[in-house]
């Protein structure tokens, strides 16, 4: 290999694009299309980078399976990067592969990370981390050490066990720190701060306080009776009673717990679960027939009695029932939960991380879009959607993926 592809390799390493692309900007053989391609990449012109690095893959010769796959997975990490969930993700494991054949084991590591990365993303946390426990990090260079490091963090936060999730960055502070690169230094710093930012708003009878992602698992492991909203579940310790389909008795649930020790007026539960406005002998009948739903859903964590303005619910263990809130609330909260990471989604991307369909993703986004909460760049396929970082957004609480025992 020449010395101005090495040069240019070694500039893209230590996070000089621009130095790079001096180089080889007016080059097109196979490695200098791919060292363009990764430089546009970084430099945010994610469409053209995937045109250079498929052209890349094409010109390198069948004997050049190596840089084959390292093409193969700089274009994956793009799609990544640009949400594009639907990539082929076989093609990311065969390079990979290939990459741990021939011995390049930082590469093939990195082609873990991201597996890995989009594992995360789309919630699927329990697969995330049998592969993380395939990886041993303390062969690699920094700059793939951070990202690794990064991808413990994301799982030890969705899984709320925030003391590891502190530890891991900052391992990775300090592996960023040796790469030198400026954007992975800011990729950690803004992963760290995520964990002092209020996370949930804790109702009880004393009022109402904003929790950060410490004191929410402090509160999931203690003895309090929890209607935890983010998750539309009741939970006390280890138990848990998922109410994620039966959204009118979760509601119901919700009033019980904000008014406990206290009794909810049947007026209240009628309008917060049923809209009524102005109750007839046909809603209260309803009311009834779902409290006694609801009773039976909970009976193993509390009690749920009638009284003469109401109902009131009554933990089965010593301890207060409480609400876990998003600290605000808005209508298709997780939508925005996904856009809140600054990046452009597409909808089918949002579909395949929210597991539910185009169709009821879009009428989401149509929603916020009109509300000015999202706004659309591009049209037919190459629409994206986008908004804003907003500060103190409940993002973690309401991705996909389980939380602790769920």
């Amino acid at each position: 290999m020449d010395s101005l592809i090495v040069a240019a390799a070694q500039a893209l390493a230590a996070g000089d694009v621009l130095g790079a692309l001096k180089r080889v900007a007016l080059r097109d053989d196979a490695p200098a299309l791919a060292l363009r391609g990764i430089a546009m990449a970084q430099l945010g012109d994610l469409a053209r980078a995937k045109t250079l690095l498929k052209s890349a893959a094409r010109a390198f010769g069948p004997r050049e399976a190596v840089a084959r796959a390292r093409c193969v997975v700089a274009e994956a990490e793009i799609a990544l990067v640009s949400r594009d969930l639907g990539w082929p993700e076989k093609a990311l494991e065969t390079a990979r592969a290939a990459l741990e054949k021939h011995g390049d084991r930082i590469n093939a590591a990195h082609a873990r990370n991201l597996q890995i990365r989009r594992l995360l993303l789309i919630g699927h946390l329990d697969e995330a981390e049998r592969l993380l426990a395939r990886l041993d990090p303390s062969p690699l260079p920094p700059a793939v050490r951070a990202s690794h490091e990064l991808a413990v963090a994301g799982i030890a936060i969705r899984r709320l066990r925030i003391e590891p999730a502190r530890a891991a960055l900052t391992r990775a502070a300090e592996a960023a720190q040796k790469a030198g690169i400026p954007a992975l230094i800011v990729e950690v710093q803004d992963a760290a701060r995520l964990l002092d930012e209020p996370a949930a708003r804790l109702v009880a009878k004393e009022g109402e306080r904003p929790l950060s992602l410490d004191e929410v698992e402090a509160l999931l492991a203690s003895d309090a009776f929890v209607v935890d909203a983010c998750r539309n579940v009741v939970r006390r310790a280890g138990d848990i009673i998922s109410l994620v389909s039966r959204p009118v008795l979760f509601a119901l649930a919700r009033v019980l717990a904000e008014a406990a020790p206290a009794d909810a007026p049947r007026a209240l539960l009628l309008s917060r679960a049923f809209g009524a406005r102005h109750a007839d002998e046909s809603h209260r009948a309803r009311l009834r027939v779902e409290v006694g739903r609801l009773r039976a859903a909970l009976e193993p964590l509390a009690e749920i009695s009638a009284t003469a303005e109401g109902f009131v619910l009554t933990p089965r263990l010593p301890g207060d029932a409480v609400v876990l809130a998003p600290p605000v609330e808005v209508e298709h909260a997780s939508v925005l939960a996904l856009l809140s990471d600054g990046e452009a989604w597409s909808s089918s991307a949002l579909s395949i991380a929210l597991s539910t369909s185009p169709r009821t993703v879009q009428r989401a986004l149509d929603a916020l879009a009109t509300a000015g909460m999202v706004q659309s760049v591009g049209n037919g396929r190459a629409c994206r959607w986008m908004m804003p970082p907003v500060v103190g957004f409940p993002t973690t609480l309401l991705l996909p993926g389980p939380l602790p025992s769920d």
